[in-house]
């Protein structure tokens, strides 16, 4: 499908001090037709800070409302509309509103781009001080404890490192069964008012955090935990030649089929090769039936 002449900008508005928003963010503020947005109020105040005249319509778009404006808003864009899609803070369709109406747009034809700026989710991973190379977002946790505590128990041997949003009121309980779930003292990092004032990083085992946030805490919050620590390898050398014997017997080479095996129990290819000699001269020692 051709695209239209409409388009649907994501833009992410500032998680807390808004002197991050962009120079591109203030032009399109000023030249959208139409700025959809989590709560009105802070756009209004956002175009106030950065010298801003909204020419365009603004509208409301939030939990609530979010079904019966996707409608709306991809009727103008159909029509030839520019869409401005901000939320509160951050980047729209990351646990805020979005990714419907970037989905009903992307069925449409309609062009769809994004002004990248400030995230609480990778904001929060690089202050954190715990391995970025690989981690996975899994939004915010569900409210009810015995949910949170099913939810937490299929992560825990998650080995990526793991992003939450929490609020604040709920940290604390969030901690507990998480220092349940994952053990006392995985290391995580509780990150609140990023960028703001206040801004505040709190590192260290979860029992520890838990124990700190039992007073309370305020503000915005993201957490960070280490993933699993890896499975210490199983010892069994026999297990290991009979894997081996199997895929030989399969067609693979005894060389091919000891690094398999290694790499699929976590071991050295050398104890590997060891077990399977070993079994190969129990073999032959073996007194006649």
């Amino acid at each position: 499908m051709s695209e239209t002449g409409g388009r649907l900008i994501l833009a992410c508005a500032p998680i807390g001090n808004v002197a991050d928003a962009s120079s591109r963010l203030a032009a399109a503020l000023a030249g959208a037709d139409v700025v959809a947005a989590e709560d009105t109020r802070r756009v209004r105040r956002l175009a106030g800070a950065l010298g801003v005249e909204l020419s365009g319509r603004l509208l409301s778009y939030y939990d609530a409302n979010e079904a019966a404006r996707t409608v709306e808003l991809v009727e103008g864009l159909l029509g030839g509309a520019q869409v401005l899609l901000l939320t509160d803070a951050g980047t729209p369709s990351i646990s805020d509103p979005g990714y419907r109406l970037v989905s009903a747009a992307v069925a449409n034809g309609v062009a769809v781009t994004v002004l990248p700026g400030p995230s609480a989710v990778t904001t929060a991973v690089a202050i954190s001080g715990l391995p970025c190379d690989r981690w996975c977002f899994e939004g915010f946790l569900p409210r009810r404890g015995a949910e949170r505590r099913r939810a937490l128990a299929a992560l825990a041997s998650e080995p990526r490192t793991l992003v939450f949003f929490e609020a604040p009121h709920r940290v604390s309980a969030a901690l507990v069964d998480l220092a349940d779930a994952f053990g006392p003292d995985r290391p995580a990092a509780l990150c609140r008012e990023l960028t703001k004032t206040h801004e505040e990083v709190r590192r260290g085992g979860l029992r520890a955090l838990a124990d700190w946030a039992a007073d309370g805490v305020r503000g915005e919050v993201t957490l960070v935990v280490a993933g699993a620590p890896p499975a210490a390898p199983v010892e069994d050398p026999a297990g290991w030649a009979r894997a081996v014997a199997a895929r030989e017997a399969a067609g693979t080479a005894r060389k091919a089929a000891i690094a398999e095996v290694a790499r699929g129990y976590g071991v050295p290819k050398r104890a590997v090769f060891d077990a399977v000699v070993a079994a190969r001269a129990a073999e032959t020692t073996m007194p006649a039936p």
